[in-house]
């Protein structure tokens, strides 16, 4: 938890920078203290863990759960962030999210590339499609994941 920053306190330039520390517990799991230290100070705790075809017990989402859902989440909550501040009334937001990753087994074990990113934003405003489009791009700038 932070306590609330206001945009104008913010340096014109800043890097921020995420520390990470995890160890694992149990067949599979892994806990994660995942801390801001620059420009803010922030610090989260974070599980994952993995199914049973690696040996785990689904306690948490897998690894690449979470990354998928940290795209979705940033570009989602920049475009709401966004659009308050380029005064853009969004009355829904909705999203759709497909990655495709190939998978190839090699010996023992296998070896993965990402095959395409897929992402259906869907915004319902008064807007114009050009100022929505803004938005979207805008919050796409914005996000540190995309």
């Amino acid at each position: 938890m932070s306590d609330p920053i206001n945009l104008k306190e913010m340096p014109d330039k800043a890097k921020f920078i995420f520390k990470c520390n995890g160890r694992p517990v149990g067949k599979m799991r892994n806990e994660l203290k995942v801390e801001m230290v620059s420009p803010l100070k922030e610090t989260f705790k974070l599980a994952t863990d993995e199914g049973s075809f690696h040996g785990g017990d689904a306690t948490a989402p897998p690894p690449l759960a979470l990354f998928i859902a940290s795209i979705k989440g940033c570009i989602m909550t920049q475009i709401r962030a966004f659009s308050k501040r380029i005064k853009i009334e969004v009355a829904d937001l909705n999203f759709e999210t497909k990655v495709t990753w190939n998978w190839k087994k090699f010996e023992n074990i296998y070896e993965t590339s990402p095959e395409k990113f897929e992402m259906n934003i869907y915004i319902d405003s008064l807007e114009s499609v050009e100022r929505v489009k803004a938005l979207v791009q805008a919050s796409k700038k914005g996000c540190f994941i995309e």
